[in-house]
């Protein structure tokens, strides 16, 4: 299978940026507390943060993309659904079962699971139309 590098690479782009707008900025306060750092205190290995956040979209939406081509999504809306069905299955499950092991607020699980939901979302709907 020929893999078109171009749509993956946009997917991972758009999927970094929306993390970068959903964690730095809408819901920035409520993350920074629930996950304990202090107003001023910066997370820490914010670089390599960002660079394995970027490696670990770049492997989900090359994984996406291969999905995407075995079930025939071709339009925005298949590949947004695919990408619900893969958070569903393989996303929320493991996510869920880690904030309960860890003690963690149902509130971290609503703002992390969330921003996958609509991460996969639109990712899924970029790879169906341009693959």
């Amino acid at each position: 299978m020929h893999v078109p590098y171009v749509p993956v690479l946009i997917a991972a782009v758009v999927m970094w940026l929306l993390g970068a707008l959903w964690y730095g900025l809408l819901f920035r306060k409520s993350w920074r507390k629930l996950v304990g750092y202090a107003e001023d205190e910066k997370p820490k290995n914010m670089v390599f943060g960002m660079v394995t956040q970027f490696i670990a979209c770049l492997i989900l939406a090359f994984v996406m993309l291969h999905i995407a081509e075995w079930a025939g999504a071709r339009l925005f809306t298949g590949g947004a659904t695919l990408g619900v069905i893969c958070w569903l299955g393989f996303m929320a499950p493991p996510l869920f079962a880690q904030h309960i092991f860890e003690g963690r607020r149902v509130n971290l699980f609503a703002i992390n699971a969330g921003y996958w939901l609509l991460a996969m979302a639109i990712a899924g709907g970029i790879l169906a139309v341009f693959h």
